[in-house]
């Protein structure tokens, strides 16, 4: 099976209720995934089957947590400038099943 791919940009990554980055990118490339900020240096990584990622009952449709080496991050992937319900769960869904995906290969 092939590894799992999905990128995404203009992500709002937060840890501890502080903002890293209102611009980032979610990379999820040869196994692994990366925050990363808008200059694309790195905040963190790890290999995708050690990620934990869900969705948030209590946040909005474009939210999902994530948690990268003990760390938990909030993504926001809804772009500001899109619709704000349907392109912004389609995002949180593809993300989530693409690390899905990945602990169902292993």
């Amino acid at each position: 099976m092939a590894e799992p791919e999905f990128t995404a940009t203009g992500v709002g990554i937060e840890r501890a209720r502080r903002s890293l980055t209102r611009a980032g990118q979610v990379k999820i490339h040869d196994g692994r995934l990366e925050l990363l900020t808008s200059y694309g240096r790195e905040i963190d990584s790890a290999p995708v089957v050690s990620v934990h990622a869900s969705k948030p009952w209590f946040a909005s449709k474009d939210r999902a947590r994530a948690t990268v080496n003990g760390t938990r991050y909030v993504l926001t992937l809804g772009r500001r400038d899109a619709d704000p319900g349907d392109a912004a769960d389609a995002a949180v869904d593809r993300f989530l099943a693409a690390v899905r995906a990945a602990h169902e290969g292993t």
